[in-house]
């Protein structure tokens, strides 16, 4: 299925291919003044754990997929106390022990400060371009807020962003549009910038 953002000001189509709900809603909002059209599609990713070389592999898989420029969006998350896990990680720990398997590794741990780390990356066959996004916050210390369509990780229900006292799975829509960004940094926001400067 394929869905589409119109913008009559930009000739040149992007194509983001992923199957990840939560992703496609972001993208929507952070990427407006790009033709984007969402290709819905399982990538393969490889066994690493290094988000920038992940984010490389899938994008250059996507372009032999749809032929055309093309970007594709990769997380990892960290946790201080427990020397960075799961990293690169994130979606076997989940699919393992789960966000309550996390929470019981850290029962009893002060330091709860944790992070999202992103890269976007960039191909149109010929050009690679990355952009590195990071989200300070810290851990709550059980599961809080309900689901919702813009939610890309079941972590949502468990990560507090910085200076704030909820987790983003119970912000509102709002909230989390226009929360303090003094320790984050968008990589969809910074490729649209790029990409508004360059083409």
């Amino acid at each position: 299925m394929k869905l589409e953002i119109s913008n009559k000001n930009k000739v040149d189509e992007i194509i983001f291919v992923t199957h990840n709900k939560g992703k496609i809603a972001s993208a929507q909002r952070a990427l407006k003044n790009v033709n984007l059209k969402i290709f819905e599609y399982e990538l393969e990713e490889p066994r690493s754990d290094d988000i920038k070389y992940i984010s490389k592999y899938k994008v250059e898989q996507a372009y032999k997929i749809v032929n055309k420029p093309c970007i594709s969006l990769d997380c990892g998350f960290w946790i201080d106390e427990l020397n960075g896990f799961p990293r690169a990680f994130v979606n076997f720990a989940l699919e393992t022990i789960g966000i309550q398997g996390i929470l019981k590794l850290m029962e009893g741990k002060d330091n709860r400060k944790c992070r999202f780390t992103e890269c976007l990356s960039y191909y149109d066959g010929n050009e690679l371009k990355q952009f590195m996004g990071y989200h300070e916050g810290f851990l709550s210390e059980k599961v809080l807020g309900k689901d919702t369509s813009d939610k890309w990780s079941e972590l949502w229900y468990i990560y507090i962003p910085y200076g704030y006292d909820k987790t983003l799975a119970q912000m509102t829509e709002e909230e989390r549009e226009n929360r303090i960004r003094n320790k984050s940094v968008n990589s969809m926001e910074e490729f649209a910038k790029w990409y508004e400067e360059n083409r």
